[in-house]
């Protein structure tokens, strides 16, 4: 059976150095491709585009990441930005909006982690938490810059993510923005010890998942697993809009 190809959005910085050379590029960890790879995946990086064809580069591949990165624009969810909520990258909120809209309306399996969760729960109408000590009064969700910490996440019975092992376990983690109001829909499907919602689904025949911990950069496959899988399968009939 051929491998299905993943798709995996990508970072836009406008200065980056590699040789001799210092240049706009985009970039993406190599954690994230070698980490599909791994799973059984081929892995393709998705640049930043125009929104509007977000639904032809989605219809072009079996399923979607997106990564991990800087806060979401606060606005979008009818916010004031916190002190602490760092610069959005607005072109790729665009972008990586179009590529869930197109995701969720063609019912591609589509994985979102870390910022991408938190973008996911936005798109479908949800607030977040813009700086997590604020809500928990510690700083363990997030560590020294630059350097992941981990925490432990509680699977919540009878959800996707459970049935992907159902014991509490820990993860690599480097956020201190999270879920507060769930996006239409979403369900969460685990949850941090001090109860800060640690992963969301939708229920129903697409694979649709958000974790906000980042398994790119741990040994634990399950999810990329479980998303491989899932691009494998035929994907359901979207249903026309009313």
């Amino acid at each position: 059976m051929p491998k299905p190809l993943i798709g995996i959005s990508t970072y836009h910085e406008e200065s980056v150095r590699w040789g001799v050379w210092h240049l706009p590029a985009v970039l993406l960890p190599l954690d994230y491709p070698t980490h599909i790879q791994r799973a059984g995946g081929l892995a393709v990086m998705l640049p930043p585009d125009v929104a509007e064809s977000a639904a032809e580069t989605v219809a072009r591949v079996d399923a979607v990441v997106i990564a991990g990165g800087p806060d979401v624009r606060s606005t979008r969810y009818g916010a004031e930005p916190h002190p602490r909520t760092g610069p959005p990258n607005e072109a790729r909120d665009v972008w990586e909006s179009a590529l869930i809209e197109a995701a969720l309306a063609s019912n591609t399996p589509l994985l979102a982690i870390c910022r991408g969760m938190q973008l996911l729960n936005v798109v479908l109408g949800g607030t977040l938490f813009q700086h997590l000590p604020d809500v928990v009064g510690h700083d363990g969700h997030t560590g020294p810059p630059g350097r992941l910490s981990a925490h432990v996440v509680e699977p919540i019975p009878g959800t996707l993510f459970a049935s992907l092992g159902a014991e509490p376990y820990e993860v690599p983690t480097y956020h201190h923005q999270g879920v507060e109001r769930l996006g239409r829909g979403l369900v969460p499907g685990a949850r941090a010890e001090d109860g800060i919602v640690e992963a969301v689904e939708l229920p129903g025949d697409t694979f649709v998942l958000g974790v906000q911990w980042h398994p790119e950069s741990g040994l634990d496959d399950r999810v990329a697993r479980a998303l491989i899988a899932a691009a494998r399968r035929p994907r359901p009939v979207p249903t026309p809009a009313a």
